[in-house]
């Protein structure tokens, strides 16, 4: 027998699922467990699904309709998990957070690189000299994708209106608040821990920041027609000291970057 309680509790689900549905949806991934953290723990309204063993998340951030995944480490993760979440979800837009090494010499620790573009620093032609690089295609059509996949230009100009307002953790000793740049992430399956890599990049590319996912992520998007926006915060600056760097500010970037991503969903 239903009693009164549970109807007005199912009362209650319903027109909370008939609010959510009135306002977009808005996917969120991360590569790994500091990444999303934040977001999880600011979560209501929080539901638990299983996608083929993948971890999927929905509920509200900041008054809006969100689900939240964990990729996984590396390009393949990232794209699998996205297409999982593209296909079960359809949603209007998604955002990337998470950390990076810094390539741009005016980089520290902290500090956080809105993406303009993503570019996969490790596709194309490897010769002696160096690689040469080529542009993905779509599997569907063989249209060749951008080098530099560029991100969705509603998005880009709101994150670059908003992070002054958001709140930030403060780094080192002298307590020095993290700076805000627009750039170019470059994507590559692996960890950088060379300054000679780092010039290259730099040089060749011109890349601000580098990590392990957000190009997959953003040519699924691409492909798909789904507006995208990488957000990364350096935890290092991908040379030789990478490997111990990472560790000591991995946390205090992944909150930064994290707190940017709640900043936009606010005003979307």
């Amino acid at each position: 027998m239903i009693t009164q309680k549970l109807v007005g509790l199912l009362l209650v689900l319903c027109i909370s699922h008939a609010v959510m549905a009135q306002k977009p949806l808005t996917a969120i991934v991360g590569a790994f467990n500091a990444e999303i953290q934040l977001l999880e723990d600011s979560l209501k309204n929080r539901q638990e699904h299983r996608i083929k063993g993948v971890r999927f998340l929905t509920g509200e951030l900041r008054g809006m309709p969100v689900v939240l995944a964990l990729t996984g480490v590396g390009k393949v993760n990232a794209a699998m998990t996205t297409t999982l979440l593209m296909t079960h979800w359809q949603p209007k837009q998604l955002l990337f957070t998470g950390i990076a090494g810094g390539v741009h010499q005016d980089l520290s620790p902290g500090d956080i690189v809105i993406a303009q573009s993503c570019v996969h620093h490790d596709f194309g032609h490897l010769q002696a000299e160096g690689i040469t690089l080529r542009p993905t295609r779509n599997p569907a059509t063989l249209i060749p994708n951008p080098i530099y996949i560029p991100a969705d230009t509603m998005l880009l100009q709101l994150a670059q209106k908003v992070f002054v307002s958001c709140p930030y953790q403060a780094v080192g000793k002298n307590n020095r608040m993290p700076k805000v740049m627009t750039g170019i992430i470059a994507t590559g399956d692996v960890f950088v821990n060379s300054k000679p890599k780092v010039d290259e990049l730099r040089n060749k590319i011109k890349a601000d920041a580098i990590e392990m996912e957000g190009a997959a992520v953003a040519q699924v998007c691409w492909q798909m027609q789904v507006p995208c926006l990488v957000l990364r915060s350096i935890s290092d600056n991908a040379n030789g000291q990478a490997h111990q760097d990472m560790p000591n500010f991995e946390k205090i970037a992944a909150y930064n970057s994290a707190s940017l991503v709640l900043g936009i969903l606010a005003k979307l």
